[in-house]
């Protein structure tokens, strides 16, 4: 199996900039896409930000402009920074992942979640 832990998160004021990171460990042999989701109380969860194993980058429009989601490759880590954050975008990020385990084992993977906290 793959593990995914994040980190980065935390109380900020609105206007503030936050950057979280999501390191996978494993027996990985590849990870094609990675991505932040987020989940608010009481709404679905959501997806933030994607980015896939040749750096193309999708983002929710409500984000565009404002958060920069990027990857190291050579260290299976996803990050996610976060500026000029408002209230709204309060809720707990996700990280996930999707590539192979050795053997040529697929896997997704979800971390544990980062609470992201935006005061105004």
């Amino acid at each position: 199996q793959a593990q995914l832990v994040e980190s980065g998160g935390g109380l900020v004021q609105a206007g503030g900039s936050l950057r979280l990171s999501c390191a996978a460990s494993g027996s990985i042999v590849s990870i094609n896409a990675m991505g932040w989701y987020r989940q608010a109380p009481g709404k679905r969860r959501e997806l933030v930000a994607g980015i896939s194993s040749g750096g193309r980058t999708n983002y929710a429009d409500s984000v565009k402009g404002r958060f920069t989601i990027s990857r190291d490759t050579a260290k299976n880590t996803v990050y996610l920074q976060m500026n000029s954050l408002k209230p709204e975008d309060t809720a707990v990020y996700f990280c996930n992942a999707a590539g192979f385990l050795r053997d040529g084992i697929p896997f997704g993977s979800w971390g544990q979640g980062t609470q992201v906290t935006v005061s105004s």
